[in-house]
């Protein structure tokens, strides 16, 4: 089945493919365009540098119009980031729009990982720690970033053993 979503999904991805941003990487599952498989690296020069980040997207036959469910798959310390990986960022709520695409997507979460709102937790202490003790809070991101080389994808929900 060729719906307008599907249609979009696969521009998306030939974009990524051309043209890829840096430091993120994306691709559909064998078996299902509407689920991705996504990767972020910690942004260089920042305490996330050498992370590498695991994410999955879910999208909808609503996609454009509607956004993606992105959540990250790799243990996180962020204050805009919840416990089950769920991502508190403007342009996957009450932000979106159809002009974003997948690279688009990637980019902004990478970018909040250096540049976070601490004013809107979705971890509470995270946002507690960036705002009162920087040098605690580093050290905690640290440990995510090491964990992150570790990380052989345990968590991995069934059918998620292809990588991004």
């Amino acid at each position: 089945m060729s719906t307008a979503a599907r249609k979009r999904l696969i521009r998306d991805f030939k974009r990524l493919q051309q043209d890829p941003p840096e430091g993120v990487n994306a691709s559909p599952q064998a078996e299902n365009i509407m689920r991705w498989n996504a990767i972020i690296f910690g942004p260089d020069g920042t305490v996330w540098d050498g992370g590498v980040f695991k994410l999955s997207m879910e999208f909808s036959e609503d996609y454009p119009n509607k956004a993606p469910v992105v959540k990250f798959r790799t243990r996180m310390f962020h204050p805009n980031i919840y416990a089950d990986g769920g991502i508190c960022l403007d342009i996957l709520q009450n932000q979106w729009s159809p002009i974003y695409d997948v690279s688009a997507i990637l980019t902004s979460i990478q970018s909040l990982l250096s540049d976070p709102n601490p004013n809107s937790p979705a971890n509470s202490e995270a946002a507690r720690l960036y705002n009162e003790d920087r040098k605690e809070y580093n050290r905690r991101v640290k440990g995510v970033v090491e964990a992150s080389w570790a990380d052989d994808g345990e968590d991995d929900e069934e059918g998620d053993e292809d990588e991004a």
